[in-house]
């Protein structure tokens, strides 16, 4: 079977339309801010959107039938044309210099990374500030999954679509129709961003601050307007604790908010992978805490104990969420608080938030199955000839799916340490070789070594951002979608 190159170009310009749509929607603003900028902003959207609907029109007369090849390659192919798409502002305007930067910004924008090589964020335009907010935003729960909501009017099935997108363990539908699925989706996303602006706003950020900070905290990425990023609002306590709450919600499966918005808030707390990544937050907050507080000289300029022991909480409490739900926002140096809570956080890199959710890295679903089928092996040692299912939630896991994730696993590791040895062949010191490639690959943003919380990419070599970028990707997409395209098999015609 042939691939269906016109249905693949149809709705890459689809995506190229809604792309240029939020341009022209971030030239509104630069407009409202008077930040010189606007034409150049303008130009962009135009381009996007001129180029989208030469797609559509040369393509209109597709095969509406699309398998799961054209899934894949759509998905891939999607995510690449929004981001060479997404620089066109930055070259238009000249606010960031070097195309490998500018690549390299990009990208972390719609995978919601959150690192960035602009040293000095505060002195960009509004519209360039808004227009990394909205690559998060877009990014974070995917273009794709957007698209196929409205995928009925085109006459296009969105399963594949679906399906490649989001190609972890976890099957949950909100309602049998994908489309209604994808609706629901991004109806909760929409609305958690404006509810953590209001709060944000109330909380005594200004306006501006509060809709960039939620749209990038929503998508679980981790962009801010200031320098210090979340360091910036230490001194207004409220402020970091609604970022943390909503980091928390953004990092738990999005089905489980679906439920909550019904009040079926049984349904939540029954859930396996919910109280896993709920205790484990807990746990790892209290540990960091006690090592901050016993071992390090943190906060003790604080007048009083009270104030110090909220302090080292609730800095401890942002830095766990911030790095287990892939946000990257900081409120502290955590590389400067002993080396064993270094390495702590180093393995949190690894943990991911929950599937279904706008976090990257493995998933605690994986890390949940894996423990799971490891004692089973156990039992199944001693008693070899008994029949125990791996559970989940009551429900049996197929084998399928236990491979899968073994699988997944094993790829992930390999993909890590090959990421690892690429940044060292680049250049890279040990510590920072590791770090950077377990937050590209993890999405996490800030890493350890010489790219830490308090430094920049920007003295990333120029091949290692682009090296950056790619496992940027391949952690967003879940590495087969990736990868898969680059065997011989899946280019065979059958």
């Amino acid at each position: 079977m042939k691939i269906n190159i016109k249905i693949i170009f149809y709705f890459l310009g689809f995506l190229l339309l809604i792309n240029g749509g939020f341009m022209f929607l971030t030239a509104l603003l630069s407009y409202f801010y008077e930040d010189g900028i606007t034409n150049s902003l303008l130009t962009s959207g135009v381009i996007v959107t001129v180029v989208g609907l030469l797609m559509l029109f040369l393509n209109k007369n597709h095969d509406k039938q699309i398998n799961k090849r054209e899934g894949y390659l759509v998905v891939v192919l999607g995510w690449l044309v929004m981001i060479f798409s997404g620089t066109i502002p930055y070259v238009l305007t000249g606010t960031i210099q070097g195309f490998s930067n500018i690549f390299f910004e990009t990208t972390s924008g719609f995978t919601a990374t959150g690192a960035t090589i602009i040293n000095n964020v505060e002195i960009l335009p509004e519209g360039i500030l808004f227009w990394r907010s909205i690559t998060h935003w877009l990014g974070g729960m995917g273009m794709i999954v957007f698209a196929i909501a409205i995928l009925p009017l085109l006459g296009i099935g969105g399963m594949q679509l679906f399906s490649a997108e989001s190609p972890g363990p976890n099957t949950d539908k909100l309602h049998p129709r994908i489309t209604d699925t994808a609706k629901r989706l991004w109806l909760i996303y929409v609305s958690y961003t404006f509810i953590e602006t209001v709060c944000l706003k109330l909380a005594g950020m200004s306006f501006f601050d509060a809709v960039n900070h939620s749209m990038s905290n929503i998508a679980s990425g981790g962009f801010s307007t200031k320098n210090a990023s979340l360091a910036h609002w230490n001194s207004n306590p409220l402020i970091q604790y609604i970022v943390i709450f909503f980091m928390f919600i953004a990092g738990a499966n999005f089905v489980l908010s679906y439920f909550g918005f019904k009040l079926n808030f049984k349904k939540i707390f029954k859930d396996e992978e919910f109280k896993i990544y709920s205790f484990l937050l807990i746990g790892l907050t209290i540990a960091v805490a006690l090592v901050i507080y016993f071992n390090t000289g943190f906060l003790t300029e604080l007048d009083s104990q009270l104030h110090r022991i909220e302090g080292v909480f609730r800095h401890s409490l942002f830095q766990v969420v911030s790095i287990i739900t892939t946000t990257g926002f900081v409120t502290a140096d955590y590389t400067s608080w002993t080396p064993l809570l270094l390495l702590m956080f180093f393995g949190m890199m690894f943990l991911g938030g929950s599937s279904g959710s706008t976090s990257g890295g493995f998933k605690i679903m994986r890390h949940l199955l894996i423990i799971k089928n490891g004692i089973l092996q156990f039992r199944k040692i001693l008693h070899p000839h008994a029949i125990i299912p791996l559970r989940y939630n009551t429900s049996s896991v197929s084998n399928e799916i236990t491979y899968n994730i073994l699988g997944f696993f094993i790829v992930y590791m390999l993909s890590f340490i090959v990421g690892t040895l690429v940044f060292a062949l680049f250049g890279l010191d040990f510590e920072s070789a590791l770090g950077v490639s377990a937050s590209s690959l993890g999405n996490v943003g800030p890493s350890i070594g010489s790219y830490g919380p308090l430094n920049t990419f920007s003295e990333l070599p120029n091949l290692a951002k682009w090296w950056s970028s790619f496992l940027m990707l391949l952690g967003r997409l879940e590495l087969f979608t990736v990868l898969i395209i680059f065997t011989t098999y899946f280019w065979r015609n059958r």
